[in-house]
């Protein structure tokens, strides 16, 4: 990758590599994680990371809403270019609402307030908004009166984010991306990454951003050294410990401590400093007492699991002032080896049935989270199989491995390539398992199908937010429209 990191060894940083091994070892033997890949950095260094095979450093993913993090750089960037500012009332950068929006406390929000995810709703927005106004979410957003005057009420939102993303791509007068490309991404060495958009030319903001470990890495070292990259300024101090402060108590409704600790803007305050996530493990850790970031992204539900095991584990090992070298060749061996195991199944039966070329209807499991497959064709492959799945207006025939993950970039019905890894095998003479990781998301789904009922069950490990759609589950074509539900 183009300007990478520095490299170096956990021991001439100062961390601890037994430290790193006891939380590798602890997520990946923990049954409610799955980590898709780890980056520590210390003093500018990046002294341990490591890929759980299939998923490679080079290949952007959806990063779900650590995409804030990026949008809340972006606002900081605008303010001081002068395009906008904190106290502004959002209704007045849309200037073609102004008849509309009446209510007082709707009129009051500021960037502030939103920034802060203070809008005085008591919920989050993203539903009404959207319902209100499917072709401008802002509009909806805005025409719903807040619960509460704006500023005092905490309420994590994604139309708060959506609306400073409108704000800036309008004073701007372009994309998210097209306005972070010479301000942020240039500079950081950060090469293509890719945004949803709803409507045509409006990047989401909340999420949606595809991009590299390494790629937020950078951001979260960027905050480190206090907007300060190679000898420039690139971001103002005084912004960067204002989005890095907690601004509102973030506690009500929130149950786990993590989440407890306070908002800034667009960052969480964690119980050691602070941090951007996005769901299904996404993260990026700064500790500005150790001098560390940590990035990561996963498949999992269990976030604050993975914090835990983060604090209790490496955390220590940031704290020691001597370090023991003895561990850092297991260490590096680990990392290299890490991987996600292949479908645990047979690779063939005992025969082949006849007739398993012909389309097995999904049929929805109780009890387990239903996917928008409608159906399944099967076909040998060599030692493995070729596989298509269904949507109502879309499909995609990918290759799946019989002992281990086949990696491919099959092109969906559209022409779109949609990377995917897939490993398969017989659960017993009658039922043939299929695990699909889709490589550019957190995501995979379980395919079985059964040959006596003719049918195939298919569950995702992890429901994709908008229920889980081919086009949504790899990096966004120019053309993409993606509404935020």
């Amino acid at each position: 990758m183009a300007a990478a990191l520095p490299r170096s060894t956990p021991v001439e940083q100062q961390v601890d590599p037994a430290a790193v091994l006891d939380f590798i070892d602890a997520v990946d033997t923990d049954p409610t994680i799955e980590l898709h890949s780890v980056m520590v950095l210390r003093h500018g260094h990046v002294v341990a990371e490591g890929w759980w095979s299939p998923h490679t450093p080079e290949r952007p993913r959806l990063l779900y809403s650590l995409s804030k993090s990026f949008t809340t750089t972006a606002l900081g960037l605008a303010l001081a270019e002068g395009l906008c500012r904190l106290d502004d009332e959002v209704v007045s950068y849309f200037p073609e609402l102004d008849a509309e929006i009446t209510d007082p406390r709707s009129r009051a929000m500021t960037l502030r307030h939103l920034a802060a995810m203070a809008s005085g709703h008591n919920r989050d927005m993203l539903h009404d908004a959207v319902t209100r106004d499917p072709q401008d979410p802002v509009r909806g957003f805005l025409l719903i009166p807040p619960d509460a005057e704006p500023g005092t009420l905490f309420s994590y939102s994604q139309p708060c984010t959506y609306t400073i993303a409108a704000v800036i791509q309008r004073v701007a007068g372009m994309p998210l991306t097209a306005y972070l490309r010479p301000r942020l991404f240039d500079p950081l060495g950060i090469e293509e990454v890719s945004w949803q958009s709803w409507p045509p030319e409006r990047e989401l903001g909340f999420s949606g951003l595809f991009a590299r470990t390494e790629d937020v890495a950078k951001l979260g070292q960027l905050y480190l050294q206090h907007g300060r990259w190679q000898g420039r300024q690139l971001l103002p101090e005084d912004y960067v410990a204002m989005a890095t402060s907690r601004h509102v108590d973030s506690s009500p409704g929130q149950d786990n401590i993590d989440w407890q600790q306070g908002y800034g803007y667009q960052f969480w305050m964690s119980r050691h400093g602070y941090r951007g996530d996005g769901a299904f493990g996404q993260f990026c850790l700064v500790l500005p007492d150790q001098d560390t970031v940590v990035a990561m992204t996963g498949g999992t539900e269990a976030m604050q699991t993975v914090l835990n095991h983060f604090w209790q584990r490496l955390l220590p090992g940031l704290e020691t002032g001597t370090p023991d070298n003895a561990t850092e060749d297991q260490l590096a061996r680990r990392l290299h080896r890490l991987h996600l195991p292949p479908c645990a199944a047979l690779p063939s039966p005992p025969s082949w049935a006849a007739g398993t070329n012909e389309p097995f209807p999904v049929a929805e499991a109780a009890g387990l989270p239903a996917s928008t497959l409608t159906s399944v064709r099967l076909a040998r492959a060599g030692p493995g199989w070729e596989v298509t799945i269904t949507e109502p207006d879309n499909e995609l025939t990918f290759a799946a491995g019989a002992t281990d993950w086949l990696v491919s970039e099959p092109r969906d019905r559209h022409g779109d390539v949609v990377p995917v890894a897939a490993s398969g095998g017989w659960l017993d003479d009658h039922t043939l398992r299929i695990e699909l990781i889709f490589l550019e998301s957190p995501h995979r789904l379980d395919i079985a199908c059964s040959l006596p009922s003719r049918t195939a069950e298919a569950a995702w490990r992890g429901v994709p937010l908008d229920g889980g759609r081919l086009q949504t589950l790899r990096r966004p074509a120019h053309r993409d429209q993606h509404c935020p539900t």
